[in-house]
């Protein structure tokens, strides 16, 4: 498999597992957070490693600190939506999903 591939497989990986938490803890606002961004820094640090490269914790920290408007977006669609039990799930995991693939792309 090339780095591409690699990447590749890192991003939409996290992408999934990011979806499981938002889809899971969709009806406890703010709860699938705690879950998401570590999965969103071992993403970071999975692609840095991919190019040749390490980052530092404070940087990721600055990565994922640029995707707040992002999340700012994800949270006011929970509000609205987030705790109707099927319908907020499925919002809450496709945003997730989402956003993980945007840091990761």
């Amino acid at each position: 498999m090339n780095k591409n591939n690699r990447i590749k497989a890192i991003i939409h990986s996290a992408s999934t597992a990011a979806a499981g938490a938002g889809a899971g803890l969709a009806q406890i606002p703010g709860s699938d957070s705690v879950v998401i961004v570590p999965i969103q820094i071992a993403m970071i640090n999975g692609i840095a490693l991919e190019h040749g490269t390490r980052i530092d914790k404070s940087a990721v920290m600055s990565i994922i600190g640029t995707q707040t408007a992002t999340m700012v977006g994800r949270k006011v669609s929970q509000l609205l939506i987030g705790w109707i039990p099927v319908a907020g799930n499925a919002l809450n995991a496709a945003t997730a999903a989402g956003v993980t693939e945007a840091v990761g792309w």
